[in-house]
Parts: C-alpha cells; sequence; structure tokens
C-alpha cells in the first residue's frame, strides 16, 4: 500500500457511489488508556454476562478469544450522538424530525406541576437523531404535526409509500433511517411496513481477552457499627419518603411499620460499611482493541430517489452520494468525539483515522484521509449537488407535539421512577 493517504474529495466519493466499489472500510486499533494491560470493561447483558466469542484473526493460525466492547446498535447510537452535536453547533444542517416537549416543562412548584399536567422532569426536545427506531418510531407516531397525527399529517403519509424504489420520503424527512437501518413494524402496515437494511456498519471488539474479577467495598466514617447481627438497628419507610428510626413515622401494611427494603438495613438507606466482596464479570485485559467500520455502497445502489415521481439517473446517484458523504462524516465525527465507551472503558485509536475504497476485485485499495472539516464539507458538496439534480432535502427541523397520551404515559412514567427511587 502507498504510504500517503490521498484526500477525499466529493468528485472522488461520487465516483466510488456510481462505479462498482463494494464498500469504505475503517479499521483502527486501539489500546486503553491506562495503557497496553489495563482492564477495561465490557457491556453486560442479562445475567450479568458478557458477549463472548472465539474469532479468526489474521495471522493467527488459531480462532482467539474476543469480547465485544461496543455493539452494532450502540456504535450507531454513538455516531447519531455526534451528528445531533454537530447540528446544535449550527456546523451541519440535515433534516431532523423533533418532538418538543417544552409545553410541559416543570416551573420547581411541584403542588402546581401536578394540578397543571407538567412533567417532574425536563425533556426538552427529542429528535429522529435520539429516538431508538428512528423515523418509525413510536414516540414521533404518537405525536402531533400541526394538531395532527404525524403519520395522518403529509409528512407522515409519504413514510407509507417509501420503499426501495421510492426512498425520496425517508431522505427528505431522516436521512440516518437510510443509512443505519429502520423497520416501520408499528406503522399502518404493521409487519408489512417498510424495511431498509444497515448500510453502515460497526463495532469494537476485544482482541485476545482474559477475564477477571470485581471488587467491592466501602467504609463509612461516621455509621460504623450497625448491629446488623443483632438486629439492633432497623430503619423503616418514612410515610413522607425516604427512611426513619421511629415505627410511628413508618408507612403501614396490614397495620404494620414497612422496613426499608428487604429487612431494614442500614446498607438498604446506603449507609454503614459494606463488607469487601469479589464479584464475577470484573472487566478483561485484551491484547489490542478493534474498531472495524464498513459502508455498503452495494447498499445505497438499491435505493432510488425519485423526483416528483419520476425516477432519474442523475436524481438516484445524488441521494446515494449524500448518504455516502453522511456517513462517512458521521463515523468521523464520533471517532474524533473519542472512544469512552463507558466507564472504565476508555480505549485510545493508535492511529489516526484513514479509509478503505473496496473497488475491482483483485485490486489494492485505495487508501483515503478525512478528518472533521473535510467531512462536514463532503455533505455540504453533496447536498448542493442533490439540490441541482432537483432532490432536495429539508434543513430546518420539522417540529411535532407531543400528543395527549403520550404526555400523559410521560408523566405516569416519571411518577414511577420517583415512587421506585425513594422505596429502593
Amino acid at each position: 500500500m502507498p504510504d500517503e493517504l490521498t484526500k477525499l474529495t466529493f468528485e472522488k466519493l461520487k465516483s466510488a457511489v456510481s462505479g462498482s466499489a463494494a464498500a469504505f472500510r475503517c479499521r483502527n486499533k486501539l489500546q486503553p488508556a491506562g495503557g497496553e494491560g489495563d482492564k477495561v470493561f465490557p457491556p453486560t447483558y442479562a445475567g450479568a454476562v458478557y458477549a463472548v466469542e472465539k474469532r479468526k484473526i489474521p495471522e493467527r493460525s488459531e480462532p482467539v478469544q474476543c469480547v465485544l466492547l461496543d455493539s452494532v446498535q450502540s456504535q450507531a447510537n454513538r455516531m447519531e450522538e455526534a451528528l445531533q452535536k454537530t447540528v446544535n453547533s449550527g456546523d451541519l444542517a440535515i433534516p431532523l424530525i423533533q418532538v418538543d416537549f417544552s409545553d410541559y416543562a416543570p416551573t420547581g412548584n411541584e403542588e402546581e406541576d401536578r394540578q397543571n399536567g407538567k412533567f417532574r422532569d425536563d425533556i426538552g426536545k427529542i429528535t429522529s437523531l435520539q429516538v431508538p427506531h428512528r423515523l418509525a418510531d413510536a414516540i414521533l407516531r404518537d405525536s402531533q404535526y400541526a394538531d395532527i397525527d404525524f403519520r395522518d399529517s403529509e409528512h407522515g403519509k409519504g413514510i407509507n409509500t417509501a420503499s426501495l424504489r421510492n426512498a425520496t420520503p425517508i431522505f427528505q424527512l431522516c436521512p440516518t433511517a437510510l443509512l443505519f437501518g429502520m423497520w416501520d413494524s408499528t406503522g399502518p402496515k404493521g409487519g408489512l411496513g417498510v424495511k431498509f437494511e444497515r448500510a453502515m456498519v460497526s463495532e469494537v471488539v476485544g482482541i485476545n481477552a482474559s477475564f477477571g474479577v470485581k471488587t467491592v467495598s466501602r467504609i463509612d466514617p461516621i455509621i460504623t457499627n450497625t448491629g446488623a447481627k443483632t438486629g439492633e438497628i432497623v430503619l423503616y419507610q418514612s410515610k413522607e419518603g425516604g427512611w426513619t428510626l421511629d415505627k410511628a413515622e413508618a408507612k403501614e401494611k396490614n397495620k404494620q411499620p414497612v422496613k426499608l427494603g428487604k429487612d431494614g438495613k442500614v446498607s438498604e438507606a446506603n449507609l454503614g460499611n459494606v463488607t469487601p466482596l469479589i464479584h464475577e464479570s470484573g472487566g478483561v485485559t485484551i491484547e489490542y482493541a478493534e474498531q472495524l467500520t464498513t459502508l455498503s455502497l452495494i447498499a445505497l445502489r438499491r435505493l432510488s430517489f425519485p423526483v416528483d415521481g419520476t425516477a432519474s439517473n442523475e436524481a438516484n446517484q445524488a441521494g446515494r452520494a449524500v448518504l455516502a458523504a453522511l456517513g462517512l462524516c458521521a463515523a468521523t465525527l464520533a471517532f474524533e468525539s473519542g472512544m469512552g465507551l463507558r466507564s472504565r472503558c476508555l480505549l485510545r485509536p493508535e492511529d489516526a483515522l484513514k479509509w478503505e475504497l473496496l473497488d475491482k476485485p483483485g485490486q489494492e485499495p485505495q487508501r483515503f484521509s478525512l478528518d472533521r472539516s473535510s467531512a462536514l464539507r463532503l455533505v455540504q458538496d453533496a447536498a448542493a449537488a442533490s439540490k441541482a439534480a432537483g432532490l432536495d432535502w429539508m434543513e430546518e427541523p420539522l417540529t411535532l407535539k407531543p400528543s395527549k397520551k403520550l404526555a400523559e404515559l410521560v408523566r405516569k412514567s416519571q411518577d414511577l421512577a420517583v415512587k421506585e427511587g425513594a422505596e429502593e
């Protein structure tokens, strides 16, 4: 491979999209921020277990034990979050649908807020880059545009006509749904709702993983003796919330005072010492981590973008180029935002970001460099070319309001969260 990286321009991107190239690929090697051999903590799944499997690694004769550090879904969310931050900063303008919950923002007076149907916690605005199912999400479905249910509005009806042959309505409302995938399974058509595969796929995997344990302990500087062995100290649920030592102030059930938590121990109030313990799922040490990201140009070529009901090669190529530029931009922005995946899982890339274009079989991949400013320029140039081809998109967010039933559900959910937190 050549040592020098070519700068990825819009002309080169457009040529790749309209040609026969299969994909853009990016492989990044990473190490824990603490250095080689430092422990990192993968995500846990049901049963407090890690996602572990053996994989074939280049230049290794036998499969190597690997652990998932960040899933495809999580990586997509991180790219969407990076796009959202860039939109918020004013450096990027792409189509967004947002649900504005500001009418329900609390004032601080709990009694008046309850009477006026306000929320306990301010939500603000939620966009199609933040909801879990993108354009097909129930939060958007259960909101309204100009006092009409979103899916019954002219914008929403367009989703019902979308398909691989007519991706224009999705492109104009939420192009990231065409990149990261979408299935309109809860729309008017149910299971027959439109489905788009992921064109952008990324994950982070720890290579050659060894599993450790986690220690837990705490020394309380003031509550040093709880009488746990003799039950001398018992805490009860207070009528006002929280805990009390006085049975007369305790909540009652069947005319009996209710203990805090399971047995009224001081630890139920997060007080007192915690005996040192050792837990499984205590992190891993790895040889290195690898982030592998691919943007499938083949998937993008399956999409057509008719304008005013008429398909054209010019509009199709323009729409695909916009999506390719947006995908590369999202990955670049997320990469430059850092790889702080979660508590005790901070990774540092060993090298700068570089992309490979997988073109003709047997041909050495072309290598490209791409940074934040160049990635943003790619999107701007691609969007301008698409507009010139007649395929335009929204540059201002489409604002919805939550329906009354959605607002009521949010209120009840917040009330329950407060109640459960007090009881726990």
